[in-house]
């Protein structure tokens, strides 16, 4: 998945990115309430406009990309001034509310997430391989703590399409199967396909289990 995800970047191959906020983002994000001043963890962000919009509702934002054109074409999109800085392993850019950690997602960990307190998730499960997936919701789930919120956006593709990727078809029994273990979930929306794509949406608010719930 590695080199396939720099690759697509490398080369330009970036028809997921979207040159506005996310609607479900602006649409769905209100609706859990998460404090202003709270940071919003972004795995595999590209160089997503959602992480501007999350910034000016007041949320400072960590988001952590791998391919390093992702990560300076964002910087340079925004005009703003860059300080950058190395911190375990990665290097880090921080531009205004917004810091870009560069590195493998999987070599985050919790010492770094300590100030998290939410997350958002429109491309990272998509952009991972089957065997891959059972691993990162795992990790996400050590990286956030109990109570804590976020948004996930997932893809699946209609009834006997190839399911190719990335992006990657992952049913809604997937996703419940993958995080229920160690979040609550609820499905807020379920959309139909875009104009030429056999794809279509399902949003869903996260709620990090504690202790004392049930699974």
């Amino acid at each position: 998945m590695e080199n396939a995800w720099l690759a697509r970047w490398r080369e330009g191959r970036i028809g997921f990115h979207r040159d506005a906020p996310h609607p479900a983002l602006r649409r769905h994000w209100p609706g859990l309430a998460v404090p202003a001043g709270t940071k919003v963890l972004v795995p595999l962000c590209g160089k997503s406009l959602d992480m501007r919009w999350l910034a000016r509702q007041g949320h400072p934002v960590l988001g952590i990309e791998l391919a390093p054109e992702a990560v300076e074409q964002f910087l340079a999109e925004g005009g703003e001034p860059v300080s950058r800085y190395r911190q375990a392993g990665f290097e880090v850019c921080r531009q205004g509310s917004v810091e870009l950690w560069r590195g493998d997602v999987f070599h985050f960990h919790i010492e770094q997430a300590a100030e998290i307190g939410a997350f958002y998730d429109r491309a990272a499960l998509i952009a991972l391989p089957p065997a891959t997936r059972q691993r990162y919701a795992f990790h996400l789930a050590q990286l956030i703590p109990p109570g804590a919120s976020g948004l996930l956006i997932g893809l699946e593709r209609a009834a006997g399409e190839e399911r190719s990727g990335p992006p990657f078809h992952v049913p809604e029994e997937e996703v419940r199967e993958l995080f229920e273990p160690n979040f609550r979930l609820t499905l807020l929306a379920r959309g139909e396909p875009e104009a030429g794509s056999s794809f279509r949406e399902h949003v869903w608010a996260l709620v990090r289990r504690g202790p004392l719930d049930e699974a």
